[in-house]
This record gives C-alpha cells, structure tokens and sequence, in this order.
C-alpha cells in the first residue's frame, strides 16, 4: 500500500489530545492565555515543511542532509553565542517575538544524516567511522546545556544502531562502558539542579518543598483524576496553579486529572500505534537507509513519550523531555510534525527508483 491512512489518523488524534490539553492548560495561573492560539499556528506553520517535503520526495530529502546537518550544528554552536536562557537552559534561540530551539533541527538532521552514511551496513570495526563522527559533534554540542536533549539524541544512534545490524555483543560493550562511565565521569559533572532532576523521583519527599515539588504535585494530579477523570476544563490542581508547567514539562498531569485513567489508556493506544506503524514502515522498506531513518523516529518519538509520562508518574527521572505532539511548544511541535511528514513520505517513496 503506498499511503497508509492509520498513520496521519494516529497523528491527528495526538494532536486533539494536545490541543485540548493546551487548552485547558491555559486557565491555569502564570500560563499565558495565548499559549492556544499559538499551538494552532504552529499545526498550520507545519503544513510549509510538509508540503516541501511532499513535493521534494525521498531523493532530494537525502541529497539535502548534508546541508542540513551543516546548517544545523552552526546553528546549535551559535547558542553559545547569543543563546537566551529559558528555563534555566542557554540553548534557545529569540528574535523579536519568535524564540526556537535549534535542538529541534539538530535532531531531524542526525534523522536524515545518520542514515545517509550508514546505508551501506556493518562490516567491521571502520562501519563506525562515519557515524560517529555525524553524531559525537552534535552530542557535544547539546549534551553541555541539555542532558535531556543528549538522552534523545543518543536513544535515537542506538536505535538506528541496532538496525545497522551492530553486533549484539557490541551493543552489551556499550551499554557497560555508559554505566561504568556514568556516574563516575558525567553525573558528578552535571549541575546540581540537573543531578537533583535525576535521582529526585526515587524519593520526591525527600524535599517536597524544592526539587521534588513537581513531582509530588503531578502525582497528586493524576491521582485525583480517578478513573474518569473530572472533565475537560475541569481541573483543579492545574487550574489553581499546583502543578508547575502544566502545558509542557507535566501537559500529561494535566490530561489524565482531566480524563482519568481512561484517557491516559487510549493516549498509551495512540502512542503505540504510532510505534508500532513506525516500526512497519520500517520492515515494509526494502532499502537499509530508510529503514535506518525509521528506527531513528521511532527512538526519538517512544523515547521521549515514555520518559515524559514516566517522569510525570514519578517512575523515570525529570529530564524536560516534551511529550510528542502534546506538550506546549512551537518549536517542537512544528519539528515533530515535520519529522513525521519525513517518515510518511519516504514511505511513500520506498519502491522509487528500485531495479
């Protein structure tokens, strides 16, 4: 089948979840009442890149990705420059009344820059050579002012890894030498509002009037949803401003005091579906680098689904990591939406040019 329909319904349906999240999320106090009408305009803003994509097909796409990447790490290496602080991270990009995160490209262009040097397969050692030296700039890049952002990135390599056919016994060599290195080398390195983020879930009390307050907070939001939730519009904790950023960080405290535990199943239903129409485009391609591509997607989308709401139940750490499609943002809904536009067309392009 050349279009599958599931998947844009699985899409539109995510994206009705997040508008109405948003939405809600707006009566809340120190939440700008705008923040609605500029979720909307960044669906409409997504349609420009999707449609180029859509008229430039799985050819020029790739043929693009070096510029991309290039253009991408100037980008992410000028917020250390005139980067603005917004919540406490330096790498976001303001002009005028437009803020962007350059984190955002930086991920689609590893998506389609990743593939381009690795369509050709493990075999051997010097199989590493290429991608590692795409994906270790952009590591170093954001890990420095986003260790969230550096978590995605590095789900995103493992997974295209994986389907790259790595050795498995190199993936195990792997994950040993990041948790040999972890806490021995990178958490002691980290801030300390960033080292309290990571291990603060383990016990939110501990300092229920600090770092573990949002946490606390989101549970107890969650919680009072019961099985049905109170109705739309009709949140407590979030309207009367107990739960801190409630259309971003906690979009889904938000959703599931409002729905109940039925509404955090059916969006578990979407996000998996959403999955698991990834990982069949990927086995429905025949070309390695788009199966590549999709693995990337898939990683960079259920990873940060998984850690945004298992953040939000106290279950995984605080990272900052939005939740796809839902959480507030421009940036990333309009970067999200164009990557899934990617998937959809290179999957309509699969059999082009195939002797």
């Amino acid at each position: 089948m050349r279009y599958d329909l599931r998947f844009p319904f699985l899409v539109a349906a995510l994206l009705v979840v997040g508008l109405m999240t948003v939405s809600t999320a707006a009566l809340a106090p120190r939440v700008s009442p705008g923040i609605f009408p500029k979720q909307l305009l960044g669906v409409g803003l997504s349609l420009l890149p999707i449609g180029l994509l859509w008229w430039a097909g799985r050819d020029r796409i790739y043929r693009a990705a070096p510029w991309l990447y290039g253009f991408s790490i100037l980008l992410q290496m000028s917020t250390f420059v005139i980067g603005k602080d917004v919540n406490g991270q330096q790498n976001w990009i303001v002009l005028g009344p437009v803020q962007f995160q350059p984190l955002e490209l930086l991920k689609l262009s590893l998506i389609l820059m990743l593939p381009t040097v690795m369509q050709g397969g493990y075999k051997g050692l010097r199989s590493y050579l290429w991608p590692l030296m795409v994906f270790l700039p952009a590591l170093g890049l954001v890990i420095t002012q986003d260790f969230g952002g550096a978590m995605v990135l590095s789900v995103m390599f493992v997974a295209m890894l994986l389907v790259f056919k790595m050795p498995v016994w190199h993936l195990l060599l792997l994950l040993l030498a990041v948790g040999v290195a972890f806490p021995k080398v990178i958490f002691p390195h980290l801030k300390p509002y960033q080292q309290a983020r990571l291990t603060i879930f383990v016990d939110p009390y501990q300092d229920a009037r600090g770092q573990g307050y949002q946490v606390i907070q989101s549970t107890i939001a969650i919680g009072s949803g019961g099985m049905m939730g109170k109705g739309y519009k009709q949140g407590t904790q979030s309207h009367n401003g107990f739960v801190p950023e409630a259309h971003t960080d906690f979009a889904v405290a938000t959703w599931l005091e409002e729905q109940g535990f039925v509404g955090g199943v059916i969006v578990l239903l979407l996000y998996g579906g959403l999955v698991w129409g990834l990982a069949g485009m990927a086995s429905g391609s025949p070309r390695l680098q788009d199966q590549i591509l999709f693995a990337g997607i898939l990683g960079q989308v259920g990873f940060q689904a998984v850690e945004n709401i298992g953040a939000a139940l106290s279950m995984l750490p605080l990272t900052g990591i939005t939740l796809p499609l839902i959480s507030y943002g421009l940036s990333s809904l309009v970067m999200t939406l164009t990557t899934l536009g990617l998937a959809y067309v290179v999957y309509r392009d699969r059999f082009d040019k195939m002797i």
